[in-house]
């Protein structure tokens, strides 16, 4: 079985969407020959954490937890000094615990006998350890993983000196790594375009969803006395529920849907008095409810009962290659989606071609609207609006991906 050096500085217990993908192929990759050595940073004071995930990691697999570097977590006063301090590091504020975590890099690819390299971001700083151990170890290959673009990210717009250090960056790792894998074809189309002499180093592997989390919630079925429409993940910078509100206070005032008989949930870590404030504005107390961040299981627990789920991704530049984490979870709950997204981007092809929901664009309140009213009355009538294509929706499966994962290992070895 072949070693892998894992290096993940999001990782369980530290929660959120963005340990999923990798604790998910940490879970399934010695079914394909694979050990993985994670290195990751010390969790204790993270700022959300699920120990639930935990149990994903398989029993007796080694995770070796260097020093956080965290400056935002600094007692008192000083946190705000080490958020100054986090603002100026580049690509970002991994870059000093990066430089620290070498160390215990280096000694785990001596004591494992390391066969190849596996990067994962964000952070970016995860790619340049793996750059950094790829020159010490040129003989060892590097898989580098974007979950999200880099310097293309409408998310982190650089600007002047910054942006053209991450670039030069970027390309760094674009040159040392011997695979590089992104998250959907538009990403991969992206990368392509201004970096066309790395044809040939990329594979596309998307995330997923996971079988054996869904175990024991097969047979629930809705039984809402109120129409339920559940949104689960973050909302930051443009990824916003102000267009959603907008088509749902139409919908409302002009007696298409009920007030009494809708109920939306918001689930995640939000900045409560901020979000609620915009509920305010658009008079809509009592039927949009905020929800704190949830472990997993309860997570997908709110999804099954639920009558249907709200997807928000924000038009613009770059927003069409995201397919966002939650919409694969979204699809195997069998819930129809009603999507406010860029309507010509990853997600909303995904979600035609599996059938699993309704889509309109993000900045299209009018077609959101008719879209939410067509869910509701469904909903009334006791009808299912979507027939999903089970088979297009297996290929999803984390399973299924993790065995692609293994396969760009393999590959990264004849590079």
């Amino acid at each position: 079985m072949k070693k892998v050096l894992m290096i993940a500085h999001q990782f369980p217990p530290i929660g959120g969407s963005g340990v999923q993908r990798t604790v998910k192929f940490v879970k399934y990759l010695r079914n394909f020959d694979y050990e993985p050595v994670i290195l990751t940073r010390d969790a204790s004071k993270a700022a959300l954490k699920d120990e639930t995930l935990l149990k994903d990691i398989p029993q007796g697999m080694q995770v070796i937890r260097t020093n956080a570097c965290d400056f935002a977590a600094l007692p008192g006063l000083l946190k705000y000094f080490g958020k100054v301090i986090n603002k100026f590091l580049i690509p970002d504020s991994e870059r000093v615990w990066q430089h620290f975590a070498r160390k215990q890099a280096f000694a785990a690819i001596k004591d494992n006998k390391i066969d190849v390299i596996y990067t994962t971001s964000a952070p970016y700083s995860d790619h340049l350890l793996g750059v950094y151990l790829k020159k010490h170890y040129p003989h060892i290959p590097l898989v580098c993983d974007f979950r999200d673009e880099w310097t293309n990210n409408p998310y982190h717009v650089r600007k002047g000196l910054r942006a053209k250090i991450e670039r030069n960056q970027e390309k760094m790792v674009l040159k040392y790594a011997d695979c590089l894998i992104t998250n959907t074809p538009v990403m991969l189309s992206n990368f392509l375009r201004d970096n066309p002499e790395t044809k040939g180093k990329f594979f596309v592997i998307p995330n997923g969803y996971d079988d054996e989390d869904f175990v024991g919630m097969e047979d629930i079925v809705p039984s809402n006395d109120k129409f339920t429409l559940t949104y689960t993940g973050l909302l930051y910078g443009k990824r916003k529920p102000d267009n959603f509100f907008g088509a749902l206070k139409r919908a409302i005032d002009e007696g298409n849907v009920d007030k009494s008989k809708i109920n939306v949930k918001l689930i995640g870590n939000y900045k409560v008095e901020q979000l609620q404030a915009v509920i305010d504005n658009y008079n809509l107390n009592g039927v949009v409810s905020l929800m704190p961040y949830m472990k997993h299981k309860e997570c997908l627990a709110e999804l099954i009962k639920s009558d249907a789920l709200l997807l928000i991704e924000p038009s613009g530049p770059g927003a069409e290659a995201f397919y966002t984490g939650k919409v694969f979870e979204y699809m195997n709950t069998k819930r129809p989606i009603l999507a406010s997204i860029p309507e010509h981007g990853a997600a909303a092809q995904l979600i035609t071609d599996t059938k699993t929901g309704l889509v309109s664009d993000f900045n299209d309140i009018e077609t959101t609207k008719k879209n939410l009213i067509e869910l509701y009355n469904c909903w009334t009538d006791g009808t299912n609006p979507v027939n999903p294509v089970v088979d297009e929706v297996k290929k999803f499966e984390r399973k299924e991906l993790t065995k692609a994962l293994a396969e760009v290992l393999n590959n990264s070895f004849k590079k």
